[in-house]
């Protein structure tokens, strides 16, 4: 199939992007490098600098089209704190633009939204039928942009899958921005001798997934042309707090040195999926074990790292 990427030059769509060239798709990946990484699109991939905010050049680029990965977006809580507007525009009215364009292409849009919906809504774990109260101007773009793509499911008939990605780690996620998650930030600070800074007292806990079990679900999801009315958490019920992340990075790295710092606003305390709708629909697709999935993104890291590190520094 023809498949457009957007954002695939960052983390999780450079992943994604590796596998559809690697069965034979057609793959054209669409990415202004705010974040993303030239060297991140791999061989094969027809690559086009740009906003998702450009909609003449997008709409000529997907035209065409079978399926639309709708990766991009200005990613991290901070930043949308510091910055509501530009997160607004790419998040919500970006997701807007690509969704148009797609409805003229008739093509197959998938689009990845975030566990940061469920905000101020603390009951765990989550389900998919839980009330929505997201706490943080990037929680709302995402809540936004997954009510604009059921709202085109709806109005016009065009096949639309939404997923909500809780942390995903692994492979190609950059660990030296300001706004790096925390796995390979902590990993690259292990490596480089440096202090870990954990926000709170590290016992908030997170949902961790392997990239590679997310691309696995998405290529499934574009190939058998899956659809769903309602958004599907992406996470299998993997809570683990920080603490215990830092306590398996000890093994492989003993000199660590740890600062305990004060919460940052805006984050949530605690996150964890109820898996029974993923599981439901993906019964063949078994999430990577923590340590496994932590141990190859370590070896990647050390291997790799001058491969993603010194890009851009992820603008305000």
């Amino acid at each position: 199939m023809k498949v457009v990427v957007t954002g695939g030059a960052g983390f999780v769509g450079s992943n994604l992007s590796r596998n559809l060239i690697s069965r034979g798709h057609e793959v054209i990946i669409i990415d202004d490098l705010s974040t993303g990484l030239l060297d991140n699109v791999p061989k094969g991939v027809e690559f086009i600098k740009s906003s998702v905010l450009d909609k003449n050049l997008i709409s000529k680029v997907i035209s065409g089209s079978e399926v639309v990965v709708h990766l991009a977006a200005r990613g991290s809580v901070p930043r949308s704190i510091k910055n509501p507007v530009a997160t607004h525009e790419v998040n919500s009215t970006g997701t807007l633009s690509i969704l148009e364009c797609a409805r003229a292409a008739n093509a197959h849009f998938i689009f990845s939204s975030s566990s940061s919906v469920y905000g101020a809504n603390t009951t765990l774990p989550k389900t998919e039928e839980m009330v929505l109260k997201p706490l943080t101007p990037y929680a709302a773009s995402k809540m936004a942009g997954e009510a604009l793509s059921l709202a085109y499911a709806n109005s016009y008939e065009l096949p639309v899958t939404t997923f909500r990605f809780f942390n995903i780690y692994g492979p190609w996620q950059r660990p030296d921005h300001q706004y790096a998650a925390v796995i390979p930030k902590w990993i690259w600070q292990a490596i480089n001798g440096e202090e870990i800074v954990v926000y709170g007292d590290g016992e908030q806990t997170r949902d961790f997934t392997s990239v590679s079990t997310v691309v696995e679900i998405l290529t499934s999801t574009l190939e058998n042309k899956f659809c769903h009315p309602q958004p599907i958490n992406l996470a299998f019920g993997n809570r683990i707090s920080l603490n215990e992340v830092l306590e398996n990075l000890k093994v492989h790295f003993q000199n660590i040195r740890v600062n305990y710092v004060e919460a940052r606003s805006g984050d949530v305390k605690d996150s964890q999926n109820q898996p029974d709708l993923v599981n439901s629909y993906f019964p063949k697709i078994k999430p990577k074990e923590f340590q496994d999935g932590l141990l190859e993104t370590i070896d990647w890291l050390i291997a790799n790292s001058n491969r993603i590190t010194n890009g851009p520094m992820a603008p305000n």
